[in-house]
Protein backbone atom coordinates (compact mmCIF):
# COMPACT_ATOMS: atom_id res chain seq x y z
CA UNK A 1 0.00 0.00 0.00
CA UNK A 2 1.17 3.49 -0.44
CA UNK A 3 2.22 5.60 2.78
CA UNK A 4 -0.45 6.18 5.61
CA UNK A 5 -2.69 4.04 2.86
CA UNK A 6 -4.94 1.96 5.63
CA UNK A 7 -7.37 -1.42 4.92
CA UNK A 8 -8.34 -3.56 7.05
CA UNK A 9 -11.83 -5.88 7.40
CA UNK A 10 -13.77 -6.85 10.62
CA UNK A 11 -16.51 -10.18 11.08
CA UNK A 12 -20.08 -9.23 11.50
CA UNK A 13 -21.52 -10.10 15.22
CA UNK A 14 -23.38 -13.46 14.62
CA UNK A 15 -27.08 -12.22 14.40
CA UNK A 16 -25.61 -10.27 11.16
CA UNK A 17 -23.65 -12.61 9.89
CA UNK A 18 -26.34 -14.60 7.92
CA UNK A 19 -26.55 -11.04 6.03
CA UNK A 20 -23.23 -9.35 5.93
CA UNK A 21 -20.26 -10.71 4.52
CA UNK A 22 -17.74 -8.59 5.97
CA UNK A 23 -17.28 -4.64 7.04
CA UNK A 24 -14.74 -3.25 5.97
CA UNK A 25 -12.40 0.65 5.57
CA UNK A 26 -10.24 2.35 3.42
CA UNK A 27 -8.28 5.21 4.13
CA UNK A 28 -5.98 6.87 1.50
CA UNK A 29 -4.34 10.38 2.60
CA UNK A 30 -3.11 11.16 -0.51
CA UNK A 31 -4.31 8.37 -3.33
CA UNK A 32 -3.00 8.50 -7.06
CA UNK A 33 -5.18 10.79 -8.95
CA UNK A 34 -5.91 7.72 -11.49
CA UNK A 35 -8.91 6.10 -12.94
CA UNK A 36 -9.64 2.75 -10.84
CA UNK A 37 -11.28 0.07 -12.04
CA UNK A 38 -13.39 -1.99 -9.92
CA UNK A 39 -14.80 -5.34 -11.08
CA UNK A 40 -17.50 -7.56 -10.03
CA UNK A 41 -17.15 -9.90 -7.04
CA UNK A 42 -21.08 -10.88 -6.62
CA UNK A 43 -22.19 -8.43 -2.99
CA UNK A 44 -23.85 -5.35 -2.97
CA UNK A 45 -22.40 -2.96 -0.38
CA UNK A 46 -23.54 -0.11 1.67
CA UNK A 47 -20.84 2.70 1.84
CA UNK A 48 -20.30 6.15 4.03
CA UNK A 49 -17.46 8.20 3.06
CA UNK A 50 -16.02 10.27 5.74
CA UNK A 51 -13.49 12.06 3.20
CA UNK A 52 -13.67 12.78 0.12
CA UNK A 53 -16.35 10.69 -1.98
CA UNK A 54 -14.85 9.04 -5.19
CA UNK A 55 -16.49 10.41 -8.61
CA UNK A 56 -17.86 7.66 -10.80
CA UNK A 57 -17.55 7.28 -14.54
CA UNK A 58 -20.83 7.70 -16.49
CA UNK A 59 -22.21 5.53 -18.99
CA UNK A 60 -21.22 9.09 -21.35
CA UNK A 61 -17.67 9.26 -20.31
CA UNK A 62 -18.29 12.05 -17.82
CA UNK A 63 -16.72 11.20 -13.94
CA UNK A 64 -19.32 12.73 -11.83
CA UNK A 65 -19.24 13.05 -7.99
CA UNK A 66 -20.96 9.85 -5.98
CA UNK A 67 -22.82 10.82 -3.27
CA UNK A 68 -21.52 10.43 0.50
CA UNK A 69 -23.61 7.83 1.73
CA UNK A 70 -24.62 4.82 -1.30
CA UNK A 71 -25.68 1.49 -1.99
CA UNK A 72 -24.02 -0.29 -4.43
CA UNK A 73 -26.29 -3.38 -6.06
CA UNK A 74 -24.59 -6.30 -8.30
CA UNK A 75 -22.67 -5.68 -10.89
CA UNK A 76 -22.30 -6.99 -13.95
CA UNK A 77 -19.57 -4.65 -15.54
CA UNK A 78 -16.80 -2.61 -14.32
CA UNK A 79 -16.71 0.27 -12.40
CA UNK A 80 -14.44 2.97 -13.04
CA UNK A 81 -13.69 5.68 -10.21
CA UNK A 82 -11.27 8.64 -9.62
CA UNK A 83 -10.11 10.03 -6.40
CA UNK A 84 -10.41 13.61 -5.69
CA UNK A 85 -8.91 14.37 -2.14
CA UNK A 86 -7.91 12.00 1.25
CA UNK A 87 -10.75 9.47 0.93
CA UNK A 88 -11.62 7.59 4.30
CA UNK A 89 -14.51 5.06 4.05
CA UNK A 90 -16.57 2.19 6.11
CA UNK A 91 -18.74 0.07 3.73
CA UNK A 92 -20.38 -2.93 4.30
CA UNK A 93 -20.18 -6.06 1.96
CA UNK A 94 -23.30 -7.87 2.32
CA UNK A 95 -23.59 -11.83 1.23
CA UNK A 96 -24.98 -11.63 -2.62
CA UNK A 97 -28.19 -12.16 -1.09
CA UNK A 98 -28.29 -10.17 1.98
CA UNK A 99 -28.98 -7.07 1.40
CA UNK A 100 -32.55 -7.40 -0.01
CA UNK A 101 -34.17 -6.71 3.50
CA UNK A 102 -32.30 -3.60 3.69
CA UNK A 103 -33.03 -1.84 0.56
CA UNK A 104 -36.35 -2.49 1.01
CA UNK A 105 -37.22 -3.35 -2.82
CA UNK A 106 -35.95 -6.38 -5.70
CA UNK A 107 -32.42 -6.43 -5.72
CA UNK A 108 -32.32 -6.24 -9.14
CA UNK A 109 -33.83 -2.51 -9.16
CA UNK A 110 -30.00 -1.54 -8.19
CA UNK A 111 -28.53 -3.69 -10.09
CA UNK A 112 -25.00 -1.50 -11.98
CA UNK A 113 -26.58 0.97 -9.91
CA UNK A 114 -25.44 3.43 -7.12
CA UNK A 115 -28.36 4.89 -5.04
CA UNK A 116 -28.14 7.32 -2.59
CA UNK A 117 -28.51 6.59 0.77
CA UNK A 118 -27.66 9.92 2.04
CA UNK A 119 -31.32 10.25 3.41
CA UNK A 120 -31.64 6.64 5.15
CA UNK A 121 -28.29 7.50 6.89
CA UNK A 122 -29.15 11.23 8.04
CA UNK A 123 -27.70 12.02 11.14
CA UNK A 124 -25.36 8.92 10.89
CA UNK A 125 -21.06 9.87 11.06
CA UNK A 126 -18.45 7.94 11.96
CA UNK A 127 -15.00 9.39 13.72
CA UNK A 128 -12.44 10.09 11.26
CA UNK A 129 -8.60 8.08 11.56
CA UNK A 130 -10.81 5.29 13.91
CA UNK A 131 -11.62 2.09 11.97
CA UNK A 132 -13.05 0.50 15.10
CA UNK A 133 -15.05 3.14 15.89
CA UNK A 134 -16.65 3.33 12.25
CA UNK A 135 -17.47 -0.19 11.95
CA UNK A 136 -19.26 0.21 15.29
CA UNK A 137 -21.47 2.77 13.79
CA UNK A 138 -22.45 0.92 10.69
CA UNK A 139 -23.08 -2.33 13.07
CA UNK A 140 -25.58 -0.15 15.18
CA UNK A 141 -27.58 1.19 11.85
CA UNK A 142 -27.74 -2.30 10.44
CA UNK A 143 -29.20 -3.89 13.61
CA UNK A 144 -31.23 -1.49 14.39
CA UNK A 145 -32.91 -1.89 11.12
CA UNK A 146 -32.61 -6.09 11.08
CA UNK A 147 -34.67 -6.32 14.41
CA UNK A 148 -37.19 -4.05 13.30
CA UNK A 149 -38.23 -4.96 9.73
CA UNK A 150 -37.20 -9.08 10.47
CA UNK A 151 -34.54 -9.70 7.71
CA UNK A 152 -35.19 -13.06 6.09
CA UNK A 153 -33.29 -15.18 3.30
CA UNK A 154 -35.10 -17.68 0.57
CA UNK A 155 -33.51 -21.03 0.96
CA UNK A 156 -33.25 -22.04 -2.19
CA UNK A 157 -31.71 -19.12 -3.14
CA UNK A 158 -28.98 -19.28 -0.65
CA UNK A 159 -28.66 -23.12 -1.79
CA UNK A 160 -27.82 -22.02 -5.07
CA UNK A 161 -25.32 -19.08 -3.86
CA UNK A 162 -23.45 -21.36 -1.95
CA UNK A 163 -23.30 -24.19 -4.62
CA UNK A 164 -21.68 -21.64 -7.07
CA UNK A 165 -19.30 -20.23 -4.60
CA UNK A 166 -18.10 -24.05 -4.20
CA UNK A 167 -17.99 -24.21 -8.30
CA UNK A 168 -20.72 -27.20 -7.66
CA UNK A 169 -23.34 -27.85 -9.93
CA UNK A 170 -26.82 -26.79 -8.39
CA UNK A 171 -29.99 -28.97 -7.78
CA UNK A 172 -32.04 -30.61 -10.50
CA UNK A 173 -34.79 -28.72 -11.25
CA UNK A 174 -37.62 -28.58 -13.69
CA UNK A 175 -38.11 -25.79 -15.98
CA UNK A 176 -40.67 -24.58 -14.21
CA UNK A 177 -38.67 -24.68 -10.97
CA UNK A 178 -35.62 -23.11 -13.16
CA UNK A 179 -37.53 -19.85 -13.87
CA UNK A 180 -39.18 -19.59 -10.55
CA UNK A 181 -35.41 -19.94 -9.09
CA UNK A 182 -34.77 -16.83 -12.04
CA UNK A 183 -37.37 -14.75 -10.28
CA UNK A 184 -36.37 -15.32 -6.91
CA UNK A 185 -32.58 -14.72 -7.51
CA UNK A 186 -33.60 -11.24 -9.49
CA UNK A 187 -35.56 -10.30 -6.21
CA UNK A 188 -32.90 -11.51 -3.64
CA UNK A 189 -29.88 -11.34 -5.73
CA UNK A 190 -30.18 -9.01 -8.41
CA UNK A 191 -28.07 -11.03 -11.10
CA UNK A 192 -29.48 -14.34 -12.55
CA UNK A 193 -27.84 -17.60 -11.14
CA UNK A 194 -25.55 -18.09 -14.62
CA UNK A 195 -24.44 -14.53 -14.14
CA UNK A 196 -23.24 -14.88 -10.09
CA UNK A 197 -21.61 -17.82 -11.36
CA UNK A 198 -19.43 -16.20 -14.01
CA UNK A 199 -18.71 -13.31 -11.66
CA UNK A 200 -17.64 -16.30 -8.63
CA UNK A 201 -15.12 -17.75 -11.76
CA UNK A 202 -13.76 -14.65 -12.99
CA UNK A 203 -12.93 -14.03 -8.86
CA UNK A 204 -11.55 -17.24 -8.43
CA UNK A 205 -8.84 -16.32 -11.06
CA UNK A 206 -7.60 -13.29 -8.83
CA UNK A 207 -7.35 -16.37 -6.07
CA UNK A 208 -5.27 -18.46 -7.88
CA UNK A 209 -3.18 -15.31 -9.18
CA UNK A 210 -2.11 -14.29 -5.64
CA UNK A 211 -1.31 -17.79 -4.29
CA UNK A 212 2.08 -18.09 -2.19
CA UNK A 213 4.35 -20.12 -3.65
CA UNK A 214 7.82 -20.34 -5.22
CA UNK A 215 6.65 -18.93 -8.25
CA UNK A 216 2.82 -17.29 -8.64
CA UNK A 217 0.99 -18.28 -11.41
CA UNK A 218 0.58 -16.00 -14.42
CA UNK A 219 -2.77 -14.89 -15.68
CA UNK A 220 -3.79 -17.49 -17.70
CA UNK A 221 -2.66 -20.43 -15.60
CA UNK A 222 -4.90 -18.58 -12.87
CA UNK A 223 -7.90 -18.51 -14.74
CA UNK A 224 -7.23 -22.10 -16.24
CA UNK A 225 -7.53 -23.27 -12.35
CA UNK A 226 -10.26 -20.76 -11.63
CA UNK A 227 -12.28 -22.97 -14.46
CA UNK A 228 -11.88 -21.41 -17.78
CA UNK A 229 -10.75 -23.29 -21.00
CA UNK A 230 -8.49 -20.90 -22.78
CA UNK A 231 -6.78 -17.53 -23.11
CA UNK A 232 -9.81 -16.40 -25.20
CA UNK A 233 -11.98 -17.05 -22.46
CA UNK A 234 -10.54 -15.39 -19.76
CA UNK A 235 -9.81 -12.44 -22.17
CA UNK A 236 -13.53 -11.96 -22.95
CA UNK A 237 -14.00 -11.72 -19.27
CA UNK A 238 -11.45 -9.49 -18.48
CA UNK A 239 -12.99 -7.26 -21.05
CA UNK A 240 -16.57 -7.97 -19.68
CA UNK A 241 -16.07 -7.18 -16.21
CA UNK A 242 -12.74 -5.29 -15.92
CA UNK A 243 -13.07 -3.61 -19.33
CA UNK A 244 -8.97 -3.61 -20.16
CA UNK A 245 -6.44 -6.98 -20.84
CA UNK A 246 -5.02 -8.57 -17.31
CA UNK A 247 -1.58 -6.84 -18.39
CA UNK A 248 -3.25 -3.22 -18.55
CA UNK A 249 -5.31 -3.98 -15.33
CA UNK A 250 -1.60 -4.99 -13.50
CA UNK A 251 0.21 -2.82 -14.99
CA UNK A 252 -2.52 0.30 -14.14
CA UNK A 253 -4.13 -0.51 -10.77
CA UNK A 254 -3.29 1.02 -7.56
CA UNK A 255 -4.84 2.01 -4.46
CA UNK A 256 -8.48 0.53 -3.52
CA UNK A 257 -9.42 -1.77 -6.85
CA UNK A 258 -5.87 -3.13 -6.01
CA UNK A 259 -6.58 -3.92 -2.19
CA UNK A 260 -10.35 -5.26 -3.49
CA UNK A 261 -8.84 -7.53 -5.80
CA UNK A 262 -6.27 -8.70 -3.13
CA UNK A 263 -9.79 -9.09 -0.38
CA UNK A 264 -13.02 -9.08 -1.70
CA UNK A 265 -11.97 -12.04 -4.01
CA UNK A 266 -10.70 -14.48 -1.80
CA UNK A 267 -12.90 -17.51 -1.31
CA UNK A 268 -14.34 -18.99 1.36
CA UNK A 269 -17.87 -20.29 3.29
CA UNK A 270 -20.87 -17.88 2.90
CA UNK A 271 -22.20 -17.05 6.48
CA UNK A 272 -23.97 -19.54 8.12
CA UNK A 273 -27.68 -19.69 7.67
Amino acid sequence: MGEGERYQEFEPPAALRPFVRTIWTWAAPAPEPIVQRIAPDGCPELILDIGAPYEEQGDDGVFRLQPKALFAGQMTRPLALRPVGAVELVAVRFEPDGARDWLGHPAAEATDRRLDMTARLAGVSAPAGDPGAQVQVMLRVLEDHRRRNLWTLDPAVRAEIEAAAADRPGANRSPGEQRALQRRFRDRVGVPPRILRSIFRFRRVFDHAAEPGPEALGWLEAGLEAGYFDQPQLARDFRRFLGCTATEWARDQAGLARRLASQSYKPGPLSPH
